[in-house]
């Protein structure tokens, strides 16, 4: 779970295939005879750049396809014959290029491989500025969840609405309209929508005017846009109604969703205004642009898209209903809105170069995130990334200054990982000091002209070599600890799994080795001395820390503050299981958590043993906090899970009553309400549903009883929220439970509600009613196919489920690639969703002979192909390894348990 939040740091983005690098231009389709195509790089050529597009884009919601025309102003900065744009599945028509001296006609070439087209003249286009590339367009509206594709939603009485919307991160622009679809091509955008008089449009921009035009038909003529890329367009043509308030600053935030839907947008109505409040102060960069929409989509692959004044959102990440909504659902929305909003300025105002420096945009978007939410809603916060460690590191006033440095140096221009590192450097250098932002005035006045160096007093050191420690390097750090009295010997190694052997398939799984890596560590650490947070920086890979007297124990990574993983070794382990057993609140919950995830995480590379981890994990029988409680959940679950799919009877049943032990009074002390704080309200749902899924006895009958009561109704009386999905997944259990669910899935606007159900159908034990679950997500006429990629991994987790979602897999392989594109985070969820469960080599060589004879075009070269055979040979050796040991375990528990009673 720690992890899983910072994976956006190593973050590397697929923009095409690799073959498709070597291709020779050769093979470019050419349209209009057997010209070869004039360029023969990916990237487009930097001879030619846009500064002003003028689109007009008519989408006909009844035929399914939009036709349009886009004029783009260009400056040619070399002399060129042709010009090279983006196209993807566009019919073009009338294309010419206005000159000083009139205009010309341009031959059309297209490379369907790099999806470019080459508009060639008839004689050389001269240096100079300028000129525009006219061009008609039309195609049809995408089936798939990029581009401008299509959308729909079913009302209350049955009836079927069609919307069209756009997703154009991180290379669909050109689906719409061609274009310089890179993120370093900023333009402005003047954008017209043609639609009936029954729909609305939006746009990244307000609307200005509407023109009426013949048969009913109107033009919406939108502000030009601010300076931005071509991923940052949107647009919309729906029969969305909107609610709307407006800011402090005067921005016009609204929420936009379908009609029966509109009573659910209240809390992130509020939430958006109390966000962009905050962030124009704290950045002290107002929001550019005059409005800010927030638009619900029925039909979004992607949690949610920062389009530049029109984000996009699923509808459960955006809609929220005060008595039908979790604790949970409105943490969630909360957080999602806030790294959207975040992007307006990290991703929108200022820009990464190219995809590889992605982690700028997310890294950044994931931080502000939290610290937004800690300012605006105390209530909801939790969570860190690198760039909390790098805070930490600087100290937050000083981290504070520099990133506001930052976003007015390189405001509406593109950067790399160096410019964010020299903004946070000298942040109080005299020579930039004659026009400082206000924050910036007030800390160097406060500290002095050579202050904001961090909290590593004495220590001379470039941020920017410190970071790119980070950035630049695969992976992140284990620190070694050895303690040898006052001094501990501190080592540093990359964290890595190494295969010891290949697996049973040929070629399967990669033999990894060790790489010789360094990484600038900030560490932070506590002693059993005091409670002063201790500062160190670990530079070599080797490095000696004193400390003034002997202590009983050292907690580094003090609240989960850096981005590493901290081996105590055998002793300082043996210190932390004692003092958790004696006193574990002398450790904050954050701290608690750290340990429960090093050490499993530690077991996994085989540098701690079993035994270990599950001696820590025994002081939770006295663990109130969340935090702590579902990190060993996170822990021990997929353990058990493993147990339960090898059908191992006798080690199931002690690993399952062993973690029912563990946490049966703290399970037995939840009311089925939902009274309480938000994380005990989070809790709450969180253990009630894993007790009930494990069959424990009380729970089980608890939540049988509400839902017959549920049932007997008709759905309509109130369940309490955060027990809900206990309920509903004790009710799927039996044949008529699960036909009442489906049916009030279908019936209920609720997003959450519908998402709670869709999450307990997919628990049943009932194999035909898992079968028929995955069918209708795939077919999309109740549950959305948008929602079928986490249906089959839900499948998949599910022991009943586990084959037959691989099954399912194979057999609709075609259908789901074009749905949701090669290479997409979808397609790799599902892989590595489907296939983490496997845990024998039977399954992994049955893996490898599905995905090893699959074509480039079909998927066969994804990076998550071989991430799924690592993944299963890792389960196949953790299992072979551990298994014993956790057998003796656990009967040698068993056995003091019953000594004690």
């Amino acid at each position: 779970m720690l992890l899983a939040l910072l994976s956006l740091v190593v973050l590397v983005f697929p923009v095409v295939p690799a073959r498709a690098a070597q291709l020779p231009y050769w093979n470019s389709r050419n349209i209009s005879g057997t010209q070869p195509f004039p360029w023969h790089e990916m990237r487009l050529p930097q001879t030619v750049v846009p500064t002003h597009y003028d689109l007009t884009i008519h989408p006909n919601l009844t035929t399914l396809t939009f036709t349009g025309t886009v004029r783009i102003l260009v400056d040619v900065l070399e002399d060129v014959d042709a010009i090279v744009v983006h196209a993807k599945e566009l019919k073009t028509a009338n294309v010419k290029l206005t000159t000083p001296e009139g205009v010309r006609p341009l031959q059309v070439l297209e490379n369907s491989v790099y999806q470019q087209l080459a508009l060639v003249s008839d004689k050389a286009i001269p240096k100079g500025e300028d000129y525009e590339i006219h061009m008609d367009f039309s195609a049809n509206l995408s089936d798939t969840y990029h581009g401008f594709y299509k959308s729909s939603y079913r009302t209350g009485d049955g009836e079927v609405r069609i919307l069209a919307s756009t997703q154009f991160e991180a290379t669909f622009a050109r689906a719409a309209f061609a274009c310089f679809d890179e993120p370093s091509f900023k333009a402005n955008f003047t954008i017209a929508i043609i639609r009936e008089s029954r729909h609305v449009a939006i746009s990244n921009m307000p609307k200005i005017k509407t023109v009426e035009l013949p048969e009913n038909v109107f033009e919406d003529h939108f502000a030009t846009t601010v300076k931005m890329s071509t991923y940052l367009v949107a647009f919309i043509v729906s029969d969305f109604h909107s609610v709307s308030k407006t800011t402090q600053h005067g921005v016009k935030i609204s929420i936009y969703a379908a009609e029966e839907k509109i009573n659910q947008t209240e809390f992130a109505l509020d939430a958006a205004v109390r966000l962009l409040d905050f962030y124009d102060t704290y950045f002290t960069i107002p929001y550019p642009l005059p409005k800010q929409d927030l638009a619900a989509i029925p039909d979004f692959q992607a949690g949610a898209m920062e389009n530049w004044g029109l984000t996009t959102y699923r509808e459960e990440a955006l809609l929220y209903h005060p008595e039908k909504s979790s604790m949970a659902d409105k943490v969630q929305t909360a957080r999602i809105i806030a790294h959207e909003l975040a992007h307006q300025w990290f991703g929108n105002l200022v820009t990464m170069e190219w995809w590889n420096d992605l982690w700028l945009n997310e890294g950044f978007a994931k931080f502000m995130e939290f610290i937004a939410l800690d300012m605006t809603h105390p209530e909801l916060q939790a969570g860190a990334c690198v760039l909390n460690m790098l805070k930490d590191f600087l100290t937050a006033d000083v981290f504070e200054v520099g990133i506001i440095r930052y976003l007015k140096r390189y405001s509406y221009r593109n950067t790399a990982n160096s410019h964010l590192w020299e903004s946070l450097t000298n942040i109080c250098d005299s020579n930039e000091l004659r026009d400082p932002s206000p924050k910036q005035r007030e800390f160097c006045w406060k500290h002095g002209i050579k202050s904001g160096e961090g909290r590593y007093e004495g220590n001379k050191f470039d941020i920017k070599s410190i970071m790119d420690t980070w950035t630049l390097q695969k992976g992140f750090p284990l620190v070694n600890i050895d303690f040898r009295n006052r001094k501990i010997l501190l080592s540093q190694q990359r964290y890595l799994k190494i295969e010891k052997e290949k697996a049973a398939a040929d070629d399967v799984a990669t033999v990894k080795i060790p790489e010789k890596q360094i990484w600038n560590i900030p560490l932070t650490y506590k002693t059993s001395a005091s409670d002063t947070t201790h500062h160190f920086l670990l530079k070599s890979a080797v490095d000696l820390l004193r400390i003034p007297k002997q202590v009983d124990w050292i907690k580094f990574n003090v609240d989960m503050s850096g981005y590493y993983i901290v081996d105590y070794g055998k002793d300082g382990w043996k210190s932390m299981i004692t003092l958790l057993q004696k006193n574990h609140t002398a450790l904050s919950n954050k701290d608690r958590a750290s340990l429960i995830h090093d050490v499993f995480r530690l077991v996994s590379i085989e540098k701690v043993n079993l035994q270990t981890a599950l001696d820590l994990s025994t002081y939770l029988s006295k663990e109130k906090d969340i935090m702590a409680v579902t990190q060993a959940l996170a822990e021990l679950i997929p353990i058990y899970k493993m147990i339960e799919r090898r059908e191992v009877f006798l080690l199931d049943e002690s690993m399952r009553a062993f973690m029912l032990d563990l946490f049966k009074d703290l399970i037995d002390s939840q009311r089925w309400d939902d009274s309480g704080s938000t994380p005990e309200r989070t809790l709450r749902s969180y253990l009630l549903l894993f007790a009930c899924v494990r069959n424990y006895t009380p729970c089980v009958s608890k939540a049988r009883q509400l839902f017959n009561v549920w049932k007997e109704s008709g759905g309509k009386t109130s369940l309490p929220v955060d027990v809900t999905l206990a309920v509903y997944a004790v009710g799927a259990q039996t044949p008529e439970g699960w036909d009442f669910l489906f049916e009030h899935y279908r019936q209920t606007v609720q997003t959450s509600v519908k998402h709670r159900i869709q999450v307990a159908l997919t628990i049943s034990p009932l194999r035909q009613k898992l079968k028929m679950i995955l069918e209708e997500s795939l077919r999309g006429e109740v549950i959305k196919t948008q929602d079928f990629p986490d249906v089959l991994v839900y499948v998949s987790r599910n022991p009943k489920g586990q084959r037959l979602a691989w099954d399912f897999l194979r057999a609709n392989w075609a259908t789901l690639i074009h749905k949701f594109e090669v290479g997409s985070s979808a397609i790799a969820h599902m892989v590595t969703g489907v296939t983490n469960p496997f845990s024998t080599k039977t399954m992994l060589t049955a893996v490898w002979k599905f995905f090893n004879p699959l074509t480039e075009e079909m998927g066969g070269d994804m990076r998550c192909i071989q991430q799924a055979y690592d993944n299963i040979a890792g389960n196949v050796r953790w299992a072979e390894s551990n298994f014993p040991e956790l057998q003796t375990w656990l009967k040698k528990r068993q056995r003091l348990v019953h000594e004690d009673l």
